[in-house]
């Protein structure tokens, strides 16, 4: 049978089943998804690639699902370091994008950012961010997944001048891209703070009507959480809390709370290195997962983590989880891949689509290579990835069977040209507010 690519690879680790690692296995690629994955030898056999790849000492895994980002932020980085957050964004972040955020910066901005989390193996990101229809764009020109939020805020920006303007442009927007193959549209309203009751109770009415996600900052701090009512208990008397929620952060959880969130099916994207960073506080992540909460990763936007790198994200998740359970046991290398991927895609509804290497879902896949002397010598491919490996090992990546990046270069950007593009907004964003 003829079929586009065909991968030999020393390991595949599919996710699913949990914990398995197949050795010196082929996987098939045929018109965007994974078509099949066999021993070497039989694939040999039974399939002709157009495209053949050898990767004898490379770990297949699925591609990295960064489930909270603000990726046009990237251009942030690094330029108000070492501040909480309320001091961060209302001294700093906030007023720079009153000054300097349009269409121009979140276009190179994204670029940025897709560059970066292709490189480090992310196939698939989920976004909170002004100008959506532009990150979307560049989403598309690039090849890569994306759930582009339809942002909404109390207050006027750049992009909107109040809650019905964001709500009109964000739904246009669904409009337009509701046939995009690799594109998704959830609901993304800040946090509880800056979102009014009646943007909220419009949100889940449509949220419902479309079948669409909401994606929301909640529970990120001890000072949100002080005042007054506690905003989850608001979010559940909204009617917000349900199978379709993503909560991002919840630093600050009572047992109470965990069950609740638990019995209603939300999902929470934990982002840990953000966190540290801002001394928001600790998601309680064993308890959570325990619970049976469905736990995914995210990086936050690269203002406050200072990258994109989800490898070190899951690291970072593993080790902070084991200090606050008091639990050497607690997330595990594979319950943290799992957390990157898996989990990632099922709090954004696209489980069925990718996620894992299944036969059949999309081929969303990243390639590591594992002989470098930092991953030397190797017992177990999985806890070697998440305690040892780092990005600069990831070597080949591809969306829906399309190769973005091969051989460690990107292949939809030009590296460059966005160089000097990054120079001149790095001019711009050093000059006095």
């Amino acid at each position: 049978m003829q079929v586009d690519t065909l991968i030999n690879a020393r390991w595949i680790i599919p996710v699913e089943p949990h914990e398995v690692i197949l050795e010196h296995q082929a996987l098939v690629i045929h018109e965007g998804n994974i078509l099949d994955i066999l021993p070497q030898q039989q694939a040999q056999e039974k399939y002709q690639a157009a495209q053949l790849e050898n990767l004898d000492s490379h770990a297949l895994i699925p591609g990295f699902i960064n489930a909270h980002t603000h990726i046009a932020m990237t251009l942030f980085r690094g330029i108000a370091d070492d501040l909480p957050l309320m001091d961060w964004l209302e001294k700093h972040i906030w007023p720079l994008e009153q000054k300097w955020v349009n269409d121009t910066f979140v276009r190179t901005g994204t670029d940025l950012a897709i560059a970066e989390m292709l490189r480090g193996g992310t196939t698939c990101f989920n976004d909170m961010y002004f100008f959506p229809e532009v990150t979307a764009h560049q989403a598309i020109q690039h090849g890569i997944r994306a759930n582009i939020g339809l942002i909404m805020i109390d207050f006027p920006t750049a992009w909107a001048d109040g809650p019905e303007q964001y709500m009109q442009k964000g739904l246009a927007l669904h409009d337009e891209l509701r046939h995009e193959p690799l594109l998704r549209t959830p609901f993304a309203p800040h946090a509880p703070y800056t979102v009014s009751d009646e943007p909220l109770r419009q949100i889940s009415t449509l949220a419902d009507e479309l079948n669409l996600p909401i994606h929301m900052h909640v529970h990120e701090t001890k000072f949100e959480v002080s005042q007054g009512e506690r905003p989850l208990k608001r979010l559940h008397t909204l009617g917000l809390i349900n199978p379709a929620f993503i909560a991002v952060h919840m630093t600050q959880l009572t047992t109470g709370e965990i069950n609740k969130f638990a019995q209603a099916g939300a999902h929470i994207v934990h982002c840990p290195e953000s966190n540290l960073k801002l001394a928001s506080g600790f998601c309680p992540v064993q308890k959570c997962l325990e619970a049976g909460i469905n736990v995914a990763l995210g990086t936050d936007g690269a203002a406050s983590n200072n990258d994109l790198d989800m490898l070190s994200e899951m690291r970072t998740a593993a080790l902070l989880a084991k200090g606050v359970a008091d639990d050497a046991s607690a997330v595990s290398a594979a319950t943290a891949l799992r957390m990157a991927t898996l989990n990632g895609a099922k709090a954004l509804g696209i489980d069925g689509i990718t996620g894992s290497l299944t036969i059949g879902k999309a081929a969303d896949i990243c390639a590591l290579s594992l002989a470098e002397i930092e991953t030397q010598p190797l017992y177990n491919a999985t806890t070697q990835i998440v305690y040892s490996a780092s990005r600069d090992q990831v070597s080949d990546v591809w969306v829906a069977g399309k190769r973005l990046l091969k051989n460690n270069q990107l292949t939809t950007l030009n590296l460059q040209d966005l160089q000097s593009e990054i120079a001149l907004w790095q001019q711009k964003l050093s000059s006095p507010l």
